[in-house]
């Protein structure tokens, strides 16, 4: 009997240490996005009254839980019968971010900053119609979220594919949770960084208050440079990684970062420039008809 307890807490420790190996390195393989995550929730956050903000973070917070809980499930049935779908739904989503990386490094060489349609409202905004205005621009973040969400859930899974089902369903859940919980929290901090610089000055502390009220719209540019970036590095890695003709053109004298960055950089732009030109095309044909 004791033999057999024993045992039992033997195969707990062995399965909570697979579990804490393999978070971990889930964790790591998905930080590029949750850079992305973090700088484009960040901007969609701010522009609203003060009292306002934490709430519209909330709401979205709360999206992107149930945001996970409709894409966990049907991820974990693709790994139970469909695992040969993973590779292919984390190539589109590598696509989906090279392109996304590429349109915005694009827009910055041409100096093109444009406030988005959401943006522009706020500024017209009235006290009748800016509770509809909040309610879709949180509608429109939650969407984000969900793209966002899926290629964090798959490319979490896509790390313990090998491992039995129990451990995928707990790396997976417990990488998902920590994504939401780390992101909105890190959004919360910094929209509030300049209550927290108005309350410094109320103590007299007026350089310190001054700073942090001058940090939080430099926080949010940089995490913009750093999420392009991200997209960049985690899609040309996704695409090294999973299409065996990409892997055999890299460099091998080239450490795998410089490798998965290239391979995003050409990429990226091919895919760029295939849509906008199917764009323009687009436009075409309906001028014609």
């Amino acid at each position: 009997m004791a033999s057999g307890i024993f045992a039992l807490l033997d195969d707990i420790a062995m399965l909570a240490d697979d579990v804490a190996v393999s978070t971990k390195i889930a964790t790591g393989k998905t930080a590029g996005i949750l850079g992305d995550d973090l700088a484009v929730n960040a901007e969609k956050a701010v522009g609203f009254a003060q009292e306002r903000e934490l709430k519209v973070i909330w709401a979205i917070t709360k999206g992107s839980f149930i945001n996970k809980l409709i894409i966990l499930p049907i991820a974990f049935l693709l790994s139970a019968f469909a695992p040969w779908l993973i590779p292919i739904i984390l190539v589109f989503g590598g696509l989906y971010l090279l392109y996304e990386g590429s349109e915005k490094i694009e827009e910055y060489f041409h100096k093109y900053h444009s406030k988005s349609k959401h943006d522009e409202a706020l500024l017209e905004s009235t006290s009748e119609n800016v509770l509809d205005i909040e309610k879709q621009k949180i509608k429109s973040a939650i969407v984000t979220d969900f793209i966002l969400s899926i290629e964090i859930v798959i490319l979490a899974l896509g790390t313990v594919l090998e491992q039995p089902l129990p451990i995928q369903i707990i790396v997976t859940s417990i990488t998902a949770f920590i994504a939401t919980v780390g992101v909105y929290g890190l959004v919360a901090l910094i929209v509030r960084l300049d209550n927290i610089g108005f309350w410094l000055i109320d103590k007299n502390h007026i350089k310190s208050g001054n700073f942090l009220i001058s940090l939080m719209p430099k926080i949010i540019k940089a995490l913009g440079f750093i999420g392009t970036f991200a997209m960049i590095l985690v899609g040309g890695g996704i695409l090294t990684h999973n299409i065996e003709f990409i892997h055999h053109q890299t460099i091998p004298s080239f450490p795998t970062l410089v490798n998965d960055f290239i391979v995003g950089i050409i990429i990226g732009f091919i895919v760029l420039v295939t849509i906008s030109g199917a764009k323009k095309l687009k436009q075409i044909i309906k001028r014609i008809k």
